[in-house]
């Protein structure tokens, strides 16, 4: 039996995490309408804390290697003969972190690359500018302003829509269910003018849990609605009302959506992010009966904030990583829609080159990041690794805080453009787009 307080309280659930306050009614399509050739989807993966790229993708060869470990000290070095190797520019030799093994499958099969050196910017910056305080996003090494900064696309004031809300403002102001999909919690990335994101928790039931008998969950919930669409006079009230009877409804429509959908062969790992990616595996099987035709999702893992222990505590996560993605992976080429789906890694921020006291790292700047899927240009990594020299030309500090070469618009923006946001219209995504001489990358 569900008693009073948790009824309320899963209401509460709904009116927080539920869709946008202008979801209507979906009328369920057939699954079979939705044109699978028309599909695209962008599924972000954000490294909560800010991920050491340094010990996620290194040089490999014998001078790289030498110069990686001279930076990072034997406090963070991982051992060259556990780096698994992938060939980039040329045939430059790079370690991946040797839990990435699915990562390292994929990008050798095409399916997967790699982006160095990316960081918010607010325009192209030189050492010295970035020491005389030039044109630099605000307060670089904070964690909540990065996270944000990340998400908006936004480098010099806080708060905003996010680059993914403004994405989904061009190309789908009308769609019949929240275009943006968040399965870790409230996210920035889809906050829009005209589009809002929508809250789903993995595994849960969208809807209001049942007490007992059928007809006791009627009752209750009639006397619900009755509160809902009560006049009050008071505009805040109905406000809040109309949030939460629309998150009902979204609630038991996309129940009745998902119920339309056929179990997963893909086993995926029982880990945070394995759960979130299962989730949006499911959402995505189900895009026609949802009348789907763009979705932007969010999923997240936390822990990577390492001042300490980064190697013992890095390992796990990247596992955690690596486990999910290619899971994720599989389903997709078994829904047969592999090629519709580009997953993209954020973070914050990367972290310093050396090591702090206490066999740790600390906040810093530009980092490496992967994008995957079939319409990658895969087998191959993009922008400019950093020069692994402290104090030397790619070093704001004296720390190894790496200057980034690549913004975040310029990475952003390319999967953008993939995602149907016309050239024109990617400043307006995008403001600080037009800064670049090259506004996108080849990776797609």
């Amino acid at each position: 039996m569900r008693t009073r307080r948790q009824f309320l309280k899963r209401c509460c659930a709904l009116g927080a995490a539920g869709a946008a306050a202008h979801v209507t009614r979906l009328g369920l399509m057939s699954a079979n309408a939705q044109s699978t050739s028309t599909y695209k989807a962008l599924v972000c993966v954000f490294m909560f804390g800010g991920n050491d790229a340094n010990n996620m993708v290194i040089p490999a060869s014998t001078t790289g290697y030498n110069a990686y470990t001279s930076v990072r000290g034997p406090a963070l070095s991982l051992a060259q003969g556990s780096l698994l190797q992938v060939n980039a520019q040329g045939g430059t030799v790079y370690g991946l972190h040797p839990r990435l093994l699915n990562v390292r499958n994929l990008y050798n099969a095409g399916k997967a690359a790699m982006v160095f050196n990316v960081g918010t910017l607010v325009r192209p910056t030189t050492k010295a500018e970035y020491q005389s305080g030039v044109s630099l996003p605000r307060n670089l090494y904070s964690h909540s302003d990065q996270q944000s900064q990340w998400q908006t696309s936004n480098p010099t004031v806080a708060g905003g829509t996010g680059w993914g809300g403004r994405i989904n403002d061009i190309l789908a102001p009308n769609a019949p269910f929240p275009p943006g999909v968040s399965v870790a919690g409230n996210a920035s990335l889809l906050a829009g003018a005209v589009t809002t994101g929508v809250n789903i928790s993995p595994g849960s039931n969208f809807g209001l849990d049942t007490f007992g008998s059928q007809a006791a969950s009627d009752a209750r919930f009639a006397a619900m609605q009755q509160i809902l669409t009560f006049d009050s006079g008071v505009q805040l009230i109905g406000s809040a009302n109309g949030v939460l009877s629309n998150a009902v409804e979204a609630a038991q429509e996309i129940n009745q959506a998902l119920a339309s959908g056929t179990p997963l062969a893909t086993v995926f790992p029982n880990t945070g992010l394995g759960q979130q990616l299962l989730q949006v595996a499911k959402i995505i099987q189900v895009r026609g009966a949802l009348g789907m035709d763009r979705q932007i999702f969010f999923a997240s893992m936390g822990g990577f904030d390492n001042h300490s222990s980064l190697v013992a505590d890095q390992d796990p996560l990247l596992q955690q990583l690596d486990g999910a993605v290619g899971a994720f992976q599989t389903a997709l080429a078994e829904l047969g829609i592999e090629p519709n789906v580009v997953t993209f890694t954020e973070s914050e921020f990367s972290r310093t080159g050396n090591a702090s006291a206490t066999a740790g790292s600390d906040h810093a700047w530009g980092g490496h990041h992967f994008v995957i899927g079939g319409p990658v240009h895969g087998n191959e990594a993009y922008g400019t690794f950093p020069t692994l020299q402290l104090q030397g030309p790619s070093d704001v500090s004296n720390r190894g805080v790496w200057l980034p070469t690549t913004s975040l618009d310029q990475y952003a923006a390319t999967m953008a453009s993939w995602f149907g946001v016309q050239d024109m219209s990617l400043t307006s995504v995008f403001p600080n787009l037009a800064n670049f001489s090259t506004p996108k990358l080849a990776f797609l």
